[in-house]
């Protein structure tokens, strides 16, 4: 028995662990610091559940202990039984009645709240709300594109948005079914292949600044090899600031200002990127993000923190950063004089002074 102690000890010490380190969280990542509407409420119902739980644990451990200390089996009480409760019609109300009533008190808010996240109504062409933001959201191995119909832009991996207002989505996917996850803000919902599934989420200014102005998104969907790192970041910014963001980007113009940079941009076209690139906010690319505002970026690959080495090795060596991704096996015959150029050209390529 003694021999098993130490695991006992081990396994103790990893659940206390794992306990505490479940609470712990950043305001960019953690769901348990909402940063709006959706959040607050889905957090509320957390905490409803969560004390309707730990009231019904409290009781029934308070009973078991009262039962067991009380109805002991005491010395010169073995051939004595006990008076019977057998079809105590009292009794067998209240564990019937009351567990109803917990019911009931978590199904209203519940059902409520459901069908106050699920009201899209000023996204649908009958009840269209002409100031409504929209933006579709398309899912892919391992990238997320953005696009603002309405607004004619469309930018990938970063996700930029008003605050203090809903902002309403049109999600899908481009081959496996993804999730859409903003951990902190809400959701997160299912991306499909053959259906397209709409919700909205709103951006607390407060929150945003207490978070330090950027969200953090995830796939929360098995999807393949680099599920793990197929992340997003989310910028909200006040509603004015955002406007100047659409306008900045419906007049980027690629510009190299330097002769490395107009050689990488030669490069970029020479070798093909610019099938698989976009680098005009209006346009599109079914494999690959939209790098017209690359350069103003926060992460390089979703992942990476955005500097010149960092995008160095991602163009080297694609694979080793997120595996099976489509871009892989590309760039592979660049020499660094080559990497040096299409990184100026690459890290140039921005909107915002």
């Amino acid at each position: 028995m003694k021999r098993w102690l130490p695991n006992v000890r081990a396994f103790s010490l990893f659940g206390l662990m794992a306990l505490l380190l479940a609470g712990c969280g950043k305001p960019f990542l953690s769901t348990l610091q909402p940063a709006g509407e959706v959040a607050d409420e889905q957090y509320s119902l957390m905490v409803l559940s969560t004390l309707i739980m730990v009231i019904v644990i409290v009781v029934v451990s308070v009973i078991f202990i009262y039962v067991i200390i009380r109805f002991r089996r005491r010395k010169g009480d073995e051939n004595k039984i006990p008076k019977q409760v057998e079809g105590n019609h009292k009794l067998e109300m209240i564990w019937t009645v009351i567990p109803i009533i917990l019911l009931i008190i978590l199904a209203v808010p519940t059902v409520t709240s459901t069908f106050k996240l699920a009201d899209v109504s000023p996204m649908e062409e009958e009840t269209r709300d002409e100031n409504a933001l929209v933006v579709n959201v398309t899912a892919n191995l391992y990238w997320w594109e953005f696009e603002y119909p309405d607004l004619g832009v469309v930018t990938g991996q970063e996700l930029v948005v008003p605050t203090d207002e809903r902002v309403y989505f049109n999600l899908k996917s481009s081959d496996v079914k993804h999730s859409f996850w903003i951990p902190s803000v809400g959701g997160k919902m299912d991306t499909n292949t053959e259906n397209i599934n709409k919700f909205w989420l709103e951006f607390d200014q407060a929150s945003t600044d207490k978070a330090g102005g950027l969200f953090y998104g995830k796939c929360a969907e098995l999807c393949g090899p680099s599920h793990a790192f197929m992340d997003f970041k989310v910028v909200p910014l006040p509603r004015a600031e955002f406007d100047n963001w659409i306008q900045d980007m419906k007049t980027a113009v690629a510009e190299p200002q330097t002769d490395l940079a107009r050689q990488g941009e030669q490069l970029f076209n020479d070798k093909s990127c610019i099938g698989c690139h976009a680098v005009s906010s209006s346009e599109k690319r079914p494999t690959a993000p939209n790098l017209t505002n690359f350069g103003d970026r926060t992460m390089i690959a979703g992942i990476l923190e955005f500097n010149e080495e960092n995008l160095k090795d991602w163009l080297r060596d694609p694979e080793s950063v997120k595996p099976a991704n489509k871009m892989s096996n590309t760039y592979g015959d660049l020499s660094e004089e080559e990497l040096d150029a299409l990184t100026e050209y690459l890290m140039s390529l921005k909107v915002q002074d």
